[in-house]
């Protein structure tokens, strides 16, 4: 379990992280998100004792990270999948780690070949990919077979079969019980992936809580799909109701702003046949960029 209270890091005039708290613990997928200069790199190597916060406290399983003697059988963590020896065979890299570790070494051949790296195992890391340089950064995350894991952009460079496997990967590991704390700002593979988020903005918490509970509070963005063959009639109605009407063809509505029970019901009351009535729930994305409206950073064309 990962435990951040009034976490605080200043860099001279600069607050980029600001009293955040929050939980991540085992049996889930929780995703790490924010807008760019959220603060999360930053917390995440605070996580790992990389950079030391201004206040506050941040442990794993009730201590430092620092204070770990073989950290790598505790925690697994891939922040930067280019920071790495590109003279070093991906092999050779692995057993570095393992031996300082003290992990046995045929855990060296077994995450390569989870990984699908195992034919390349020789060859030098300069000649790999990102999308490779990203499953070895997995490999060694694994390596300890560590009960917490920590994931920085993990999905760079991955090609969809790619893409698909590290989706499946952080949900067995969750499965097993271990807490996987994954940042990423591809919504819809955390859509996909994550059941819980963490969302900060400015370094601040925005929400902690499941991915439903999340995107639900994106209500403004949900939206009704209403077929009827008495469009026009019905869009005054509705927009007497003080509803957002956009009309997408000559039978069809897209209603914001009134449930579909509601539409039924006034649909009813003023004898408006019906053909569909289909709520479309406001994504993930959608929802990210509501709330998080107020603490980008940058807008294209509007500098803040």
């Amino acid at each position: 379990m990962i435990e951040v209270n009034e976490l605080t890091k200043r860099y001279g005039g600069t607050t980029a992280v600001d009293d955040l708290s929050f939980t991540v613990r085992p049996g889930h997928v929780t995703g790490f998100l924010g807008p760019n200069g959220a603060g999360k790199s930053t917390t995440l190597r605070m996580l790992l004792g990389l950079n030391d916060p201004t206040d506050g406290t941040v442990t794993i399983d009730g201590h430092r990270f620092r204070d770990r003697p073989r950290g790598l059988r505790h925690v697994g963590a891939l922040l930067d999948a280019h920071d790495v020896h590109g003279g070093r065979s991906a092999a050779g890299h692995l057993s570095v780690l393992a031996r300082s570790n003290r992990i046995p070494r045929r855990r060296v051949d077994e995450v390569l070949e989870e990984v699908g790296l195992a034919a390349a195992r020789r060859r030098r890391i300069s000649g790999f990919s990102l999308g490779m340089k990203q499953r070895l950064g997995i490999a060694a995350a694994l390596l300890g077979d560590p009960p917490v894991l920590l994931f920085d952009e993990p999905l760079n460079g991955l090609d969809p079969e790619g893409v698909k496997w590290v989706r499946g990967l952080f949900r067995r590991l969750a499965a097993e019980g271990r807490t996987v704390f994954v940042s990423s700002h591809l919504m819809s593979e955390m859509e996909n992936t994550a059941d819980q988020l963490v969302v900060i903005g400015r370094g601040r918490l925005i929400a902690a809580e499941s991915l439903t509970e999340f995107a639900a509070r994106g209500t403004r963005l949900s939206s009704v799909t209403v077929r009827t063959p008495d469009a026009s009639r019905l869009a005054a109605v509705l927009t007497a109701q003080e509803a957002a009407v956009r009309q997408d063809g000559d039978d069809v509505l897209a209603v914001t702003g009134l449930s579909a029970a509601r539409i039924g019901e006034l649909a009813l009351h003023h004898r408006v046949p019906l053909h569909e009535l289909t709520t479309s729930a406001a994504s993930l994305e959608e929802a990210f960029m509501e709330l998080t409206a107020d603490s980008v950073e940058y807008l294209a064309g509007e500098p803040r």
